[in-house]
């Protein structure tokens, strides 16, 4: 029996650190969505100060939280033939995740991601959406995941996001407790199907623009956000607010927190760090939603300190400062 089954991409993200040059600037465009652009002189050879490599996507990102702390967990996603996804595999074990319902393809290679980072500037992602979009549903083996205390569901992009039905479906009628964090594909399924997965899900993770997007609300108005959030789905909604912190309602109740200032190594697997450690300390403290906060918060913060996805996880046990949780009424 596992605690918790998460399902979700799989990535090899590889870090780069440019040096500083005037071949590698940031420059200031109307035509770039954010109004800045990276732009690179064309036909050179550029030199790179640092780079790095590791594991993430977010069902194994999550998957390694669980482990660390101390959940019996197994993740569910599919990796390319390749080095890269040797890599995942090996890198998840060494956590402690069952690797069991990590499957192979050779159709397409291992997800990607190139993090490009310039000093004083947001990060810039390169994104391959590869084979974490093969994964089917006749290649889940449901007899042996119906044993399971806990689904966790990652964003499940592109055709993927079909699946996210059939595994919440299967999980309900198994009485099978369901923490959903979907994507934008996700949200964008069919109003129906859209309306009957989230009637069945226990805590619902959203950022900002998510909530707004599935409420078509303004993501200011937190309150209304909620109150619509909790007439299409009974479970816990959470809604991250990046360095704002974090807003969470159970119906009756709003609970608000900030994290501590701290120095921002790396954002990679912030909001997975919460929204699995959150998921972590709820289910440790037998359901109390302020210390779920509490846990998600420090694992977030000391997965920003580090470089990559997993390498400031929390421990289990591991002593962490709390934060102070505001309560108010919805």
């Amino acid at each position: 029996m596992f605690d918790i089954i998460t399902f979700g991409s799989a990535t090899w993200d590889v870090f780069l650190k440019p040096k500083p040059s005037s071949a590698w600037q940031v420059a200031k465009n109307k035509k770039f969505i954010t109004g800045k652009g990276i732009c690179l002189n064309l036909g050179s050879k550029i030199d790179v100060e640092e780079i790095y490599f590791s594991s993430g996507g977010g069902g194994t990102n999550t998957a390694a939280t669980f482990a660390k702390q101390g959940f019996r967990t197994a993740c569910c996603a599919t990796v390319g033939g390749d080095l890269a996804g040797k890599q995942i595999i090996k890198e998840l074990k060494g956590f402690g995740v069952d690797c069991q319902f990590i499957f192979k393809t050779e159709l397409k290679p291992t997800n990607h991601s190139i993090i490009l980072s310039v000093a004083g500037q947001d990060r810039t992602i390169l994104v391959y959406r590869g084979a974490s979009e093969e994964l089917n549903s006749n290649q889940i083996p449901w007899s042996k995941i119906k044993q399971a205390k806990w689904f966790y569901l990652a964003p499940l992009s592109g055709k993927l996001a079909k699946l996210t039905q059939k595994i919440v479906d299967f999980g309900y009628s198994n009485k099978i407790k369901i923490a959903f964090n979907p994507g934008n594909s996700q949200l964008r399924l069919a109003p129906k199907i859209l309306k009957r997965i989230l009637a069945r899900i226990d805590i619902l993770v959203l950022n900002q623009e998510e909530a707004s997007l599935l409420t078509k609300i303004p993501y200011q108005k937190e309150k209304k956000i909620f109150q619509k959030i909790d007439e299409i789905c009974p479970g816990i909604a959470i809604m991250t607010k990046g360095k704002e912190g974090v807003v969470v309602s159970e119906g009756k109740y709003l609970y608000q927190a900030r994290p501590r200032k701290i120095k921002v190594v790396d954002r990679t697997g912030a909001g997975d760090s919460f929204a699995s450690g959150f998921l972590s300390g709820f289910i440790k403290s037998g359901g109390e939603v302020e210390y779920g906060i509490q846990l998600g918060l420090a694992n977030s913060m000391s997965c920003l300190k580090k470089i990559g996805a997993k390498n400031g996880l929390l421990l289990e046990n591991e002593k962490f400062k709390k934060i102070k949780v505001l309560k108010r009424k919805l």
